[in-house]
């Protein structure tokens, strides 16, 4: 019965996930098309349009191909008739993602950490598949099968994320605790996974921070360049709202963005443009108002915001590190190195993703090329992230650190040799009084280290 509740709440779960989802796209949409059009708006187009945003925000591309009567009426030339548009506002799938953990992390919490997410996904791919074959637009394509498999994949992701953190923390009976046990067998290798993957969240975290922090900054500089592009888009109340919600939709996507330019590589708005710390070469850019917040020239100078990733690495490895501590398990030079590596590792497997995401085509033409380019990116805030950690993680150990290593030796050398421990309440405890010493065959001998 606990199996059935557990896998009906799961199903439930997945099912708001979506239902919100959608609603946050309909809501806007139903209120701006009744204010464009009235009564006589054409509702059966409302609900395709929604849909295929849905599915644009889980990282599926759509085609455009604008009617002739509209490339007349707009004055935009044949050859820009038919594009791609492939960068993800990544607001939509963070949402799925966040809400997919927390419903994994219940299902393990109530001891079903792989059913949960099994029927969860389930549910979700049967919601996105009615979406899919129920929001079909002529003028904008997406792929039927990556309409299904890209909505699902997200909120699986998610779902066993937050599950397995849980079972790995509180155990499951089964599976987690036989690899967790497995593990734990390695001695102080066995200490290197876990470590590595809270290490990697760190820096993840810290990263997206100093990123998030960035775009803030360049909104507080630049606000004028964008109210003077809206200016220029010479738009309505209605037009205004429409282009301030994408660009929320897109807030996500930014900050990718704006953490590869703090990385060093940078990114691209278009074939032949880049904007870099080292310097920023753009040409001709859409009059997009978000595009007001670009750099127009940069300094090598500038170059000193990579200390920020690294910064970000020195942090996760300082983390790890006093945990280490803290629990009484210090490491030797060889698990410490490779739990550095792991975070650089593991960092850059995150960035790629989200490199993937965040770049693509935005626009015919020359703007078919657009967002960070994947491997240099994840490679150098890899790199960067590794170098912080490694700092931190394999610097000489302080004398506290050698000192409890010194008393964990001598202790477990005593209890092998099953010679008595000394213990400072023991006169207390056999009911003696503060003057009662240990034999002095007991203490340690002279030299120990102690």
């Amino acid at each position: 019965m606990q199996r059935l509740l557990v896998a009906l709440l799961a199903a439930f779960d997945a099912a708001i996930a979506a239902a919100v989802g959608v609603a946050v796209l309909l809501a806007p949409l139903t209120l701006l098309w009744t204010l464009a059009f009235g009564v006589t708006a054409d509702w059966g187009a409302l609900w395709p349009l929604t849909g295929t945003l849905w599915q644009f925000g889980h990282g599926v591309a759509i085609d455009i191909s604008l009617p002739t009567e509209v490339l007349t009426s707009v004055g935009i030339a044949p050859d820009a008739a038919t594009f791609t548009l492939s960068v993800t506002p990544l607001a939509f799938l963070v949402f799925t993602l966040l809400f997919a953990a927390r419903s994994g992390a219940r299902a393990a919490r109530s001891g079903a950490w792989l059913l949960g997410p099994l029927v969860g996904s389930g549910t979700f791919a049967v919601i996105a598949a009615g979406i899919a074959l129920t929001s079909r637009i002529d003028a904008a394509q997406t792929s039927l099968l990556l309409s299904i498999l890209l909505p699902t994949a997200v909120y699986l992701a998610g779902s066993l994320c937050g599950a397995v953190r849980v079972a790995w923390e509180d155990g499951d009976g089964g599976l987690i605790d036989r690899v967790h046990d497995e593990i734990d067998s390695w001695g102080d290798w066995g200490l290197v996974p876990g470590s590595a993957v809270r290490g990697a969240a760190v820096a993840v975290v810290g990263v997206t921070a100093a990123s998030a922090l960035g775009v803030a900054i360049m909104v507080a500089l630049r606000a004028g360049e964008v109210v003077a592009l809206f200016e220029a888009a010479r738009v309505d109340v209605l037009g205004g709202t429409v282009i301030t919600l994408g660009h929320l939709a897109f807030l996500p996507t930014l900050i990718v963005w704006a953490a590869a330019w703090i990385a060093g590589p940078g990114f691209a708005v278009g074939t032949g443009t880049a904007v870099s710390p080292a310097g920023t070469q753009l040409g001709v850019v859409p009059g997009i108002p978000v595009f007001g917040l670009l750099p127009e020239n940069s300094s090598m100078w500038m170059l000193i915001v990579v200390l920020l990733p690294i910064a970000a690495g020195a942090f996760a490895g300082w983390t790890v590190r006093s945990r280490l501590v803290w629990e009484g398990t210090p490491l030797a030079l060889a698990p410490r190195a490779v739990i550095a590596l792991g975070i650089g590792v593991l960092t850059a497997v995150v960035t790629a993703i989200a490199a993937v995401l965040a770049s693509g085509s935005i626009g015919p033409g020359r703007l078919a090329d657009a967002g960070p380019a994947v491997l240099p990116f994840s490679l150098v805030l890899g790199a960067e992230v590794l170098l912080g950690a490694a700092i931190l993680l394999l610097s000489p150990r302080h004398r506290d650190e050698v000192a409890e290593e010194r008393t964990d030796r001598w202790i477990a050398e005593m209890a092998a040799s099953d010679l008595p421990l000394l213990d400072a309440d023991a006169p207390f405890a056999r009911g003696g009084d503060a003057n009662d010493t240990a034999p002095l065959d007991d203490l340690p001998p002279r030299g120990s280290g102690l």
